[in-house]
């Protein structure tokens, strides 16, 4: 392991600066990879594109659960690394790895035999199911290719390093990108096999990105363990790994639902608003890389520094992070503010649906800075093994506060009201995640 990575010792600023830097390329160009997937297939078809969007519900939950124990890998091996135990380390990373592949492998395995059924109960029929079978038939086949990196870089980064997670996160793009057209255009002499092969391109690059983060953990960073483990080892690990990986996954799957009911509010009313949601999302989608980038960061840099006892610089590095995130959130609400008539012209050629963009921008981005907040709150909350604070803390935000706020918001004053109720919902949930966050430390000073 390279002792260089503690996160233990030094300026903390400078330590998450250098953290998080990597992780904003490499969070850039996974939305570079969904955009240039999304982008050849419309060339296909409406249909097919059609069917990509089918597929977003199983492809979330699949990688909701990756994500989640992804974190979790961060959380146990990261304090490992703080308490010194270098034999923790190593073995909690292989079961890690193992744990979450076999998981992942008996979901794969259902969905491959429920296939038919469950995409004609999500509504596709005719050419779009016969289109969705042929994409996810492979994407199944490969899902160890999607979980394992991670998994794995999750296990890098909470040795300290960003910079080659973010490189594999690059490299599996830019593989992606080249063999998009290749594969479903047969183009330069390649077989035209568009949607399976958007697929085959995916499972290709996410394959390459397994291999790239094996090796970084085995010869680099010497984290996998080829021992069998004690059965104590494995229930202990078990335990560990469950205990964050359970509840941060499903946190993650309560997002899509929280984005359907909100969109279901939307679409009462009209298209055009539908339109204009649809695309302030996709602005902030841009504003939170940063946000998102640092939350990632703070996992392994409280994880370590909770292990080794030193809670004053994980109290220091959350109030940076949030003071960082306030400050964050308030330039984008000027810069947003002064460019919402221009976005919303440039995103909605219909009238409507620019005034609505124009409203969104007007509106929401007074949140961001809290609502930052509160994504990195509960980060921190998983690196200091607190995960059920961290779930709470996001399901109060969905369901406590934002879809409610929603309602109430669009029932007294419309669109604007239900842009104004989840504008209040981030509030609160920032300023309650702020508050909440000061609890854990209160012993120690």
């Amino acid at each position: 392991m390279n002792e260089k990575n503690h996160l233990t010792e030094g300026p903390v600023v400078k330590k998450l600066i250098s953290l998080t830097i990597p992780m904003i390329f490499g969070m850039l160009s996974m939305v570079v990879f969904n955009l240039v997937d999304t982008f050849f297939i419309s060339r296909l078809g409406t249909e097919e594109l059609a069917a990509m969007g089918f597929t977003f519900p199983v492809v979330m939950f699949i990688v909701s659960i990756a994500l989640g124990f992804g974190v979790a890998t961060s959380s146990v091996v990261s304090r490992a690394i703080g308490r010194g135990d270098y034999h923790q380390v190593q073995r909690l990373t292989t079961d890690s790895l193992i744990i979450s592949l076999f998981i992942v492998l008996v979901f794969a395995a259902l969905g491959l035999l429920s296939m038919d059924w469950m995409f004609r109960l999500l509504g596709a029929e005719g050419k779009t199911l016969m289109f969705l079978k042929q994409y996810m038939r492979i994407w199944y086949m490969g899902v160890a290719f999607v979980v394992i990196p991670m998994v794995g870089n999750n296990a890098i980064r909470a040795c300290g390093d960003t910079l080659f997670p973010s490189l594999i996160m690059i490299t599996s793009t830019v593989i992606n990108v080249i063999l998009d057209p290749l594969l479903i255009f047969g183009l330069w002499g390649f077989p035209r096999l568009e949607l399976k092969g958007a697929a085959m391109a995916t499972v290709i690059a996410r394959a390459v990105s397994m291999v790239l983060s094996l090796l970084i953990l085995h010869f680099k960073e010497k984290l996998i363990d080829f021992a069998l483990p004690s059965f104590q080892e494995l229930i202990s690990s078990l335990r560990q790994i469950f205990y964050i990986g359970i509840p941060t996954a499903a946190s993650r799957l309560l997002m899509p639902v929280t984005m359907a009911i909100i969109m279901r509010l939307v679409a009462g009313f009209g298209t055009a608003a539908v339109a204009a949601f649809g695309v302030a999302v996709k602005v902030e989608m841009f504003v939170f890389l940063v946000i998102m980038a640092l939350a990632t960061a703070l996992i392994p840099f409280a994880g370590q520094n909770w292990g080794a006892g030193n809670f004053s610089r994980v109290k220091e590095a959350v109030k940076k992070a949030n003071v960082f995130s306030l400050w964050w959130g308030f330039g984008n609400f000027v810069l947003l503010g002064a460019l919402s008539v221009p976005l919303g012209h440039l995103f909605g050629k219909d009238m409507e649906v620019a005034r609505h963009i124009t409203m969104y921008l007007w509106i929401i981005p007074v949140s961001y800075g809290l609502l930052g907040c509160a994504f990195l709150v509960t980060s921190v909350f998983n690196a200091m093994n607190k995960p059920l604070v961290a779930t709470g803390l996001a399901v109060v935000r969905m369901f406590g506060l934002y879809i409610p706020l929603a309602i109430i918001g669009s029932r007294l004053a419309g669109l604007e009201g239900l842009f104004a109720g989840l504008c209040l919902g981030n509030l609160g949930a920032g300023t309650l995640s702020i508050i909440i966050e000061r609890r854990p430390f209160h012993k120690y000073y």
